[in-house]
């Protein structure tokens, strides 16, 4: 996995503010983050074997992160401490329904260069898969992705946050995840319901993709692998931070994935590992392993 690691400052709110509105919040809390270390946490607690690449300052914040992935199982052997810029934050504010506003100072991980890349699919072991977002800079996931494809390792991209990306990459592609803003986003046009999700996947798919997702929230995913748009519903939880519930995805869903479990019951189980992110507080904090998707949704996570 190449990705970003942030340290995340997170405020809760009773409701997000508007422009120019202060919004008196609660204690200000620190956790782990970055949408790359996210994934991959998310992945190795549902029993992926996960190696994540990228960068991280000489500081505490980034010594706090490297423990933290490594009592998760998470290989950091390739996150480089980057001499001259700090450990990348988010700055999180949270409403008391679970919906969220993320401002992220990059840091160290617009440092990501050519040589994370190659290290990067050096780590990828056989028959696995490369993860990758947009918290690092977007010309290097490009390059990632065309060497990926050329020594025909498989690509999952999410592309959050929202960024300019070449479209004309998409065919190299195997797996693509996003949320209705980062569809709308990516393909230029509104995504509000579950036909236009669907236009959006079958678009993606005209383009290449082999695996088109989009997330819907409380109205569950889109999806097509080929064929015509396909509605995984959602669990139903009380919402409390939505923060990772992207993350938890797609890590549960990469290593579905790379475990053989076909496509639709992998977007289940990935909605089951989301809706539990949801349902808690914070990022790293909030990953589900296999008990708690058995314990609080019934679900049985088929991968060992």
């Amino acid at each position: 996995m190449l990705g970003s690691l942030n340290v995340d400052l997170v405020a809760n709110v009773p409701q997000l503010p508007r422009r120019g509105e202060t919004v008196l919040g609660d204690q200000l809390r620190i956790f782990p983050g970055g949408k790359g270390a996210n994934q991959a946490v998310a992945a190795a607690r549902l029993g992926g074997h996960v190696a994540l690449i990228g960068r991280v300052g000489s500081d505490a914040f980034g010594s706090t992160l490297l423990h933290q992935l490594t009592r998760d199982r998470v290989d950091v052997g390739g996150v480089v401490l980057d001499p001259e810029l700090p450990t990348g934050a988010a700055l999180i504010i949270v409403e008391s329904g679970g919906q969220n506003m993320i401002a992220v100072a990059p840091g160290a991980n617009l440092a990501v260069s050519e040589s994370d890349v190659s290290r990067a699919l050096e780590a990828v072991e056989e028959d696995g898969a490369l993860v990758l977002q947009l918290e690092i800079p977007v010309g290097m996931v490009e390059l990632a992705i065309v060497h990926a494809s050329e020594r025909g390792v498989r690509i999952l991209l999410n592309p959050a946050p929202t960024t300019r990306l070449d479209l004309k990459i998409l065919d190299r592609i195997d797996v693509l995840v996003m949320n209705e803003l980062e569809a709308a986003s990516l393909f230029g046009k509104p995504v509000v319901d579950l036909r236009t999700a669907g236009d959006v996947t079958m678009e993606a798919t005209l383009a290449g993709v082999k695996l088109t997702v989009v997330t819907l929230g409380p109205s569950g995913a889109i999806f097509s692998d080929g064929g015509s748009p396909q509605h995984v519903d959602a669990f139903a939880v009380q919402a409390v931070d939505a923060t990772a519930a992207g993350d938890a995805f797609v890590g549960a869903l990469a290593v579905a994935l790379d475990a053989g479990v076909a496509p639709r019951q992998a977007i289940e189980l990935a909605n089951a590992a989301g809706a539990v992110a949801a349902s808690r507080t914070g990022a790293q904090t909030s990953l589900p392993n296999a008990r708690d998707l058995k314990e609080l949704l019934g679900v049985q996570w088929p991968v060992s």
